[in-house]
């Protein structure tokens, strides 16, 4: 009977991935809105505990997978969300909100790399500049999988005023792809041997074909599939099953074509999907369907799984590289305390969708690292790997060496911090309130946080309504209202 028996690595994978995201589907309103918990932190929980640090089951480092495997499933799930991003966005959000979303991709990370880069070399001993804000780079952006996980489908997300909301959605759906110039400022630093060509390498690829290419291809590709879509609805030719899954195709259509012409995979696809709701046409028609949220459950989950498996853990106290655990944490306290809320007190005033100075907190806390910092990780390292480091050859296998494990242990304390701030964010706030206006334990909260500011998002909501209604046009605000959109 035991020959029977087949517990192979990928049997146990099948099994313990499936038996999570069961259990977690079994009780996700109590855990979202009682226990203010989302998947990605629980599933990097699970995958560390079975991984080859505790249960030893799920094993990726037996199974022969190379650096490619993290980097094209991390490029396809972070492609998939920034798209959903912009598709989730209110109708005009960027021409509208123009001056809020500069502020934020420009001083705002310009800050967090410097600041971030600054503590690197203080704090990391045998670190020289190029590498740390090589490594500084990958930090920069803010996740749109993990910022959807807090903003979205639960009661917490109701507190918030939808335009924070709006702000921090767009911001991690654009920061991905405006992180690439970061990046390869400290790429060419290591690659190449004069000033003069790393400033004209740097703009005239990275700037002008990665970025402004990269923006114009996203607007082409998302103007065109609405046209084409609208074609085929308008003569009945497309069902509503092919109908519901043609925005995932599409996604994944704009990160296949960048990525094949070396553009910014992520500019192109939160563009494309921006522009491809820009009218409400796309959100109305599929506003009861659940496909997003099912993807967001199963791809979301198993990369976070995956990662939980994959933590570099003998790298984090590495005498060559100067890592040592109590550097580690502390390098990471730093950067969750002042990569974004310093800047962004600073420029509140500067920033019209930030009213308060709640608000300005909150946004600055609530800018974790995770998917893209990992995607940008393997991006360098495969940079680095293919390109001649004759001018400094030593710097730059040093800083293959390093970007991995200092990148993969903020993402996990960002994971874990993000992820369960909510909870105590919650907790701290029920403690505030008199005890005969609590609504049970660890939950049932729905009044607004501290001094944001909810405007009247009904009202505004019916004038977005009007203003499409007065153009032709499907009488809805081109995305999420007051969350995410039901794709």
């Amino acid at each position: 009977m035991w020959d029977k028996l087949e517990p192979t690595e990928a049997h146990l994978t099948y099994t313990v991935l499936a038996g999570f995201l069961l259990s977690y589907a079994l009780f996700s309103i109590f855990i979202r809105n009682r226990l203010h918990l989302s998947e990605p932190p629980l599933a990097l929980l699970i995958g560390i505990l079975f991984g080859p640090i505790c249960f030893n089951v799920l094993k990726p480092g037996d199974w022969e997978l190379k650096d490619e495997v993290t980097y094209e499933f991390s490029r396809i799930i972070l492609g998939i969300q920034v798209f959903v991003v912009g598709i989730e966005l209110p109708g005009r959000y960027l021409p509208k909100h123009f001056p809020s979303i500069l502020m934020m991709l420009g001083p705002v990370m310009t800050f967090g790399w410097a600041i971030c880069a600054c503590f690197m070399k203080l704090l990391l001993p045998k670190i020289t500049w190029p590498i740390a804000l090589l490594i500084s780079a990958c930090l920069t952006p803010t996740d749109p999988v993990l910022a959807a996980s807090v903003l979205s489908n639960s009661q917490f997300s109701a507190r918030i005023p939808a335009r924070i909301k709006h702000l921090l959605s767009c911001e991690s759906g654009c920061n991905d792809g405006s992180s690439f110039p970061f990046l390869y400022i400290g790429i060419a630093i290591l690659t190449t041997k004069s000033v003069g060509v790393t400033i004209r390498d740097w703009f005239l690829i990275t700037i002008l074909y990665q970025c402004a290419l990269g923006i114009l291809m996203g607007m082409v590709i998302g103007y065109t599939a609405n046209r084409c879509l609208r074609f085929a609805d308008k003569r009945k030719l497309i069902g509503e099953t092919s109908f519901v899954v043609f925005y995932l195709l599409l996604a994944i259509l704009s990160v296949g074509i960048a990525s094949t012409l070396g553009v910014d995979d992520f500019l192109v696809a939160f563009t494309a999907g921006a522009v491809f709701s820009h009218d409400g046409y796309f959100a109305s028609r599929t506003r009861d369907s659940n496909l997003n949220n099912i993807l967001d459950l199963m791809l979301n989950s198993t990369f976070f799984v995956f990662l939980g498996t994959v933590i570099p853990w003998s790298s984090f106290n590495d005498s060559a590289l100067s890592l040592s655990p109590w550097r580690m944490l502390l390098l990471l306290l730093m950067v969750l305390l002042f990569r974004r809320i310093p800047i962004l007190l600073a420029l509140k005033p500067f920033i019209p969708d930030i009213k308060t100075y709640s608000e300005a907190l909150f946004c600055g806390h609530f800018g974790p690292m995770g998917v893209g910092a990992l995607f940008l990780a393997a991006e360098a390292r495969q940079e680095l790997s293919s390109k001649a480091l004759d001018k400094n050859p030593v710097q730059g296998k040093r800083s293959i060496d390093l970007i991995w494990p200092v990148v993969t242990f903020i993402v996990v304390g960002s994971t874990l911090v993000h992820g369960f701030s909510v909870a105590f964010v919650s907790i701290g706030l029920s403690f505030t309130r008199k005890a005969e206006d609590r609504a049970g334990w660890l939950g049932g909260e729905t009044e607004p946080i501290g001094n944001m500011v909810h405007e009247d998002e009904d009202r505004q909501e019916e004038e977005e309504a009007e203003e499409y209604e007065e153009r032709g046009e499907p009488g809805d605000s081109g995305g999420g209202g007051n969350g995410r959109i039901r794709l």
